[in-house]
């Protein structure tokens, strides 16, 4: 017996967008976030206009059938996920770059178009769209606004909502809302553009963006420093930033990340590593130069060795190890990468804490991160078919939220809230924070028909 709703939406938007086989269904239902419970959704959606995301939302309200959006799934906290009965509505094939524009310096792009490939289109016309996270040769612009993504670049450019302009949104009656607008400077109104971005696919369905690009960046070289403790890549990092340098990248590696990476691939690096701090300039001719006085600060502040790359390969090869990390993770188990965020001068403090936690709770804490911004990516490793271990995980897992919130920081810097950290906002934004911020879903969504059960535990 065939699914009215499945009838409607074929007979609304054709039978190529809409799909309801239970084998691509189920390929469906995962973020990254494997780990995160994911439900059965009832059927897929690949809407290719913003017209045909309007006819989505009003059939899902006429069957009360909540929404989840989705794009490249490359997310990390379970926000993708499919919920029981859901709807899921994919982006994939609202992918266009509708203009980039030299004389404005913006790009307006449909979401479902891949970082990556925006980063390439523009890059042709001298142009640089600078949020890169690592997941950029996958991951979507619509993802990447959902969660506010950031990258190695944010400690010089900023995260995807220092360059998000304006947007088009259907919310979930089916009307269209525009916000912000493609000029440099505006104030009217309340920020609603900065709202949407980093909401989650809770509030709305982003379908278009106009996005600020800059010139392209000069030639880049990078330095790769190893110290014997934490405490000195985390000083010799402050000391870089403190200096006036303005590096394009500046990554943190911990023993235990190191360990793995020499474990995984024979990279040369001795069993006495405690840190390894990466930092890189892309200021063109005055690159060595930086490169040269970040290795100079790395040596004042007790570092084993230093490699300052002299051209494009020898960059590349210097940063291999954090381009690594996740490879070398893979084989040791499951992860739970967590993304808390402090200040930098809480990071030793943080970092201490980690491995306290590590040990108190016997598991395997690798911790790479974004030194230069204090964006880390503690992440929990362990054998999922071990019951013991999986509840020992969860816990350092929390405990690590925890001491990030202990130390005035944030228990996500760019990977967001989705499931995995619901829990933990309540504690992060105060009671009074938390009901502003259902009463501002209650504005958007009042049905809880967007992503429910995402972000904000109704």
């Amino acid at each position: 017996m065939s699914d009215p709703l499945v009838t409607r939406l074929r007979s609304d938007l054709g039978d190529g967008a809409v799909v309801d086989d239970p084998d691509v269904l189920d390929s469906h239902r995962n973020d990254h976030a494997t780990f995160c419970t994911a439900g059965v959704p009832r059927v897929l959606v690949r809407p290719a206009e913003t017209s045909d995301v309007q006819a989505v939302m009003r059939v899902a309200a006429e069957f009360g059938v909540p929404v989840v959006t989705q794009g490249a799934r490359t997310g990390l906290s379970g926000a993708a996920n499919a919920i029981d009965g859901c709807l899921l509505l994919s982006t994939a094939r609202m992918d266009r770059i509708l203009e980039i524009s030299v004389e404005d310096q913006v790009a307006v792009v449909q979401p479902g178009v891949v970082n990556a490939e925006l980063s390439r289109a523009v890059l042709a016309k001298d142009l640089f769209y600078p949020p890169d996270p690592s997941s950029w040769e996958m991951s979507t612009i619509g993802g990447n606004i959902a969660t506010n993504a950031g990258g190695l670049c944010c400690v010089k450019y900023g995260v995807t909502s220092d360059f998000v302009r304006g947007l088009e949104v259907v919310l979930a009656s089916g009307e269209v809302v525009r916000t912000g607008r493609r000029a440099a400077k505006g104030v009217a109104g309340y920020d609603l553009t900065r709202l949407i971005v980093g909401s989650e696919g809770t509030l709305g369905v982003v379908t278009e963006a106009t996005l600020a690009l800059r010139p392209a960046p000069e030639a880049a070289l990078t330095a790769a420093a190893t110290f014997r403790s934490i405490e000195d890549g985390i000083a010799a990092a402050a000391a870089v930033m403190a200096s006036g340098l303005r590096p394009a990248l500046l990554e943190f590696l911990d023993q235990p990340t190191l360990r793995a990476i020499q474990d995984y691939r024979d990279m040369g690096l001795p069993a006495d590593v405690g840190s390894m701090l990466l930092a890189q300039s892309d200021r063109g001719v005055r690159a060595a130069e930086d490169v040269a006085r970040i290795a100079q600060i790395c040596t004042a502040h007790g570092a084993i060795d230093v490699a300052e790359a002299s051209d494009a390969e020898e960059s590349r090869m210097l940063l291999e190890a954090r381009r690594l990390v996740n490879s070398a993770l893979e084989p040791l188990g499951v992860t739970l990468i967590d993304d808390v965020s402090v200040a930098r001068s809480q990071l030793v403090p943080l970092l201490r804490g980690i491995a306290a936690i590590a040990r108190e709770y016997d598991v395997l804490i690798c911790c790479p991160g974004h030194v230069g911004d204090g964006n880390m990516h503690p992440t929990v490793v362990f054998d999922r078919d071990d019951p013991a271990a999986e509840a020992r995980a969860l816990a350092a897992f929390g405990a690590v939220m925890e001491l990030g919130l202990r130390l005035g920081g944030t228990i996500t810097g760019e990977h967001g809230i989705g499931t995995l950290k619901a829990r933990w906002l309540e504690t992060e934004l105060g009671p009074v924070g938390l009901e502003l911020h259902r009463r501002i879903k209650q504005s958007f969504d009042p049905a809880n028909r967007l992503n429910p059960g995402k972000v904000l535990l109704l």
